[in-house]
């Protein structure tokens, strides 16, 4: 995963620094850390302005990765990756949340832990899930201290085997769960020199399952291997469904030189097939058409889901039938202000993918959305510029651009510039730190935009995600002044309610 300069421990890094450590001090005890914990935490966390108020994220302490999101007996799954233990990266497992509308949520007990002496022994990493009648199958990667000669994660030390694992439940709460007792992709597949082995996604068609994990080859680049199962046990590898190509400028993490993509999911969209990966510390798409007789995979069109704080998504289908993006947004602080603060990362808020008839990507914040509303923001006008106040760093807000005519879109705090964003109607794309995102046609030049406590997100003409972080030291969070400088454009702005009363994010449940 890649590192950015403000994040310490990535979760690639993180087994590569303790791959090499004694028996005495080996997983899971480096990070146990003592903190902060009951009463005191939560009586820290529920006044801590920068926590958010509507995105989901555990009660305490770090997550990553969303984990085999599902719709099942009428509720949302959210399973993600959480160190039960502290704030920062390590004892991986799977927390898990439940809701009826992809806003709300209640915590539920953790649903997957490492097994000591199992294939799980070093974490329960990133994977995917899927019904087959009244039960549900997790397939996920699980980590083990192994030998030279199996590990998957080459970084000096050699140690670490990473092994595609089966979990079930019946329950229709999902609540207990039955691990595999053997991984059920135990290797990679033989004569590749692997640059890693992970994030299986896994779904069904026709009488096969198939499942799809994120790999790479040395010195060749990264790429998504394709294999197959009648039973979700007995796995047969097929081939590369896709490959990329290695930038030549090796790293200590492959994922940030394109030997190696991760968090791979494969899915049918508006009537082609659609491929997302992780890779050089951001998150691509491709579309294209699927050949289900030889289950190759032709690419058409490319782009990135979003410009910054976003990585290691995964998909599901609602109620409706439709396809929901979700991603870490991670932190953009230190490992020491991450264990002070008692919590990091959270969940993006849910977005709706199309493609257009050309096989161009289409986002959308989940219209149900609109229910976290709870009155408007003044919007205030002048012969130079239209703008809102978003009071203490929450609010959502809504522009629409004036066809043909460039603008700029900036949000501050009032001491500092967070975001800003140029439109050319000229060239009729946006510009965001350096990166042109080319409109289609027939688009009209608009922007969302979700403050919640320390996090920006935003959709642009509906073509890409824009997530920014922003901190500070003040114990109130800061009125946020979102602002466009072109007089006639429409902008709409709201108050969001929070989805629970205390910042804890989500109420308890007790089960």
């Amino acid at each position: 995963m890649k590192k950015h300069p403000a994040i310490v421990v990535t979760r690639r890094e993180f087994l590569a620094s303790v791959a090499g450590l004694t028996a005495a001090t080996a997983w899971p005890h480096p990070l146990r850390a003592q903190a902060l914990s009951g009463p005191e935490l939560e009586a820290k966390l529920a006044v801590d302005p920068m926590r958010p108020q509507f995105h989901l994220l555990p009660a305490k302490n770090w997550m990553n990765d969303p984990n085999g999101p599902i719709y099942f007996t009428g509720h949302y799954h959210m399973f993600f990756q959480y160190n039960p233990l502290a704030a920062v990266w390590g004892d991986m497992s799977w927390n898990h949340a439940v809701s009826t509308d992809m806003l709300h949520w209640k915590h539920l007990p953790v649903a997957l832990t490492p097994t000591p002496g199992g294939p799980d022994s070093f974490g329960c990493f990133s994977g995917s899930a899927i019904a087959a009648g009244k039960r549900v199958y997790v397939v996920y990667t699980g980590t083990r201290e192994s030998t030279p000669e199996l590990a998957t994660i080459r970084d000096g030390s050699n140690k670490i085997q990473e092994a595609q694992c089966l979990a079930w439940s019946d329950d229709p709460a999902l609540l207990t769960w039955t691990k595999g007792p053997q991984p059920i992709v135990p290797h990679p597949p033989e004569g590749l020199q692997i640059t890693g082995f992970r994030d299986p996604s896994s779904w069904k068609q026709g009488d096969w399952y198939y499942m799809t994990i994120g790999s790479g080859i040395a010195k060749a680049g990264g790429c998504v291997l394709l294999y197959r199962s009648r039973d979700m046990k007995g796995w047969e590898y097929l081939h590369p469904l896709a490959t990329g190509e290695w930038n030549g400028k090796p790293t200590a993490n492959p994922c940030d030189d394109g030997e190696m993509w991760e968090c791979p999911e494969f899915f049918p969209l508006d009537g082609a097939h659609v491929l997302i990966y992780s890779t050089l510390g951001k998150v691509f798409w491709q579309s294209g058409d699927l050949d289900e007789v030889t289950m190759t995979f032709t690419s058409k069109k490319t782009g990135l889901l979003d410009l910054d704080a976003f990585y290691a998504p995964k998909t599901q289908l609602d109620a409706q039938g439709r396809r929901i993006l979700w991603g870490w947004i991670p932190e953009r602080r230190t490992e020491a202000e991450m264990r002070a603060a008692g919590w990091s990362g959270m969940m993006s808020l849910p977005r709706v993918m199309n493609l257009d008839s050309d096989g161009t990507l289409r986002l959308r914040i989940l219209p149900q959305s609109t229910a976290l509303r709870v009155g408007t923001v003044p919007v205030e006008r002048s012969p130079t510029s239209v703008q809102a106040t978003l009071q203490k760093a929450s609010g959502e807000v809504m522009l629409r651009g004036v066809k043909g005519v460039s603008f700029t879109f900036t949000v501050s705090n009032g001491a500092a510039e967070l975001v800003q964003l140029d439109y050319s109607a000229e060239k009729h794309a946006f510009t965001a730190d350096g990166n042109e995102i080319p409109l289609q046609a027939g688009d009209t030049p608009t922007l969302h935009a979700f403050v919640d406590g320390s996090v920006i997100e935003l959709i642009l003409g509906e073509r890409i995600g824009y997530i920014k972080r922003f901190y500070y030291t003040e114990s109130t969070a800061p009125d946020i002044n979102v602002r466009t400088n072109v007089e006639n454009a429409k902008m709409s702005a709201w108050k969001i309610k929070p989805i629970s009363s205390d910042r804890l994010t989500t109420p308890a449940q007790n089960t």
